[in-house]
């Protein structure tokens, strides 16, 4: 079931099944059932158990027990990050043709002994979207609500946000090309066409429901990591516009077959009374 991409990591594989198959379900699954599923990608009972421990370990997933069995359901924080997964696959999308002009900018400055705290912020920044437009400075298109990750790092009076326009003779075009390395972000949607844009996708996969769960985890991982820049600012042939046609168009098209070897495999436990 192997191809040229390297493996996928399998708590990023277990987002893409929790946020297909638990997420607004109200139920667990059955580890049992959880590692037959896996196993379709090739990933060993131990490697399904041991991330099912770590999720649970950092507070994603809680355990329920019915007599032998053990299953997992979702926490309240599992369901909002899967959540704001689900928005940006279905919802924001890869292609921004709705931009208005703005831009968010975050300005800071930290002391050497909060070099941790720097360090988180940047890592969020990027997570949400920003580039690096100069030293202590970080812009991204459209409005962003930065308010709970500010809160959360304790920062103070040594952040600044605000909401700007481009002015002559500055160019929204000219901040796009500073702050962003576009050319990495089109090698990896072209990473994917080259792995989904086939005849016949993975044909060593074991089945469309490792094929669903693949590409989803594939699209996510893609639409996590892109900054959503203006599509006026993008090159006509932005290798995105055609990523995403695919993903639709594959997502769609193994989704029944997928839902149906679900339904025989997977064993789920209400957790609502």
């Amino acid at each position: 079931m192997t191809d040229d991409q390297p493996p996928a990591r399998p708590q990023s594989l277990m987002f893409s099944f929790l946020g297909i198959y638990v997420l607004g379900r109200d139920t667990a699954v059955y580890s049992g059932s959880v590692i037959d599923v896996f196993a379709r990608l090739g990933l060993s009972e131990e490697a399904v158990r041991s991330t099912l421990t770590r999720m649970v370990k950092r507070g994603l997933l809680v355990r329920r027990r019915q007599g032998r069995k053990m299953y997992f359901g979702l926490t309240e924080h599992a369901a909002e990050v899967l959540e704001d997964g689900r928005r940006r696959v279905w919802e924001t999308g890869a292609v921004n043709h709705d931009w208005d002009g703005t831009w968010t900018l975050v300005g800071f400055s930290l002391p050497d002994s909060r070099r941790s705290t720097r360090h988180d912020l940047r890592s969020q920044l990027l997570w949400a979207g920003f580039g690096l437009l100069q030293s202590g400075l970080w812009v991204a298109p459209g409005t962003k609500d930065v308010t709970a990750m500010l809160a959360q790092l304790d920062l103070g009076d040594h952040v600044t946000v605000l909401s700007a326009r481009a002015l002559s003779p500055t160019e929204s075009a000219d901040l796009v090309r500073k702050a962003f390395d576009t050319e990495q972000i089109a090698e990896r949607y072209q990473v994917f066409l080259d792995r989904w844009d086939t005849p016949r996708p993975l044909p060593a996969a074991a089945d469309d429901l490792a094929r669903q769960l693949l590409l989803h985890h594939d699209w996510l991982q893609l639409v996590r990591q892109d900054p959503h820049l203006p599509a006026e600012h993008l090159p006509a042939d932005w290798p995105a516009i055609r990523a995403e046609h695919v993903f639709h168009t594959l997502a769609k098209k193994y989704e029944d077959g997928a839902a149906q070897l679900a339904d025989t495999v997977l064993d789920e436990l209400p957790l609502s009374p």
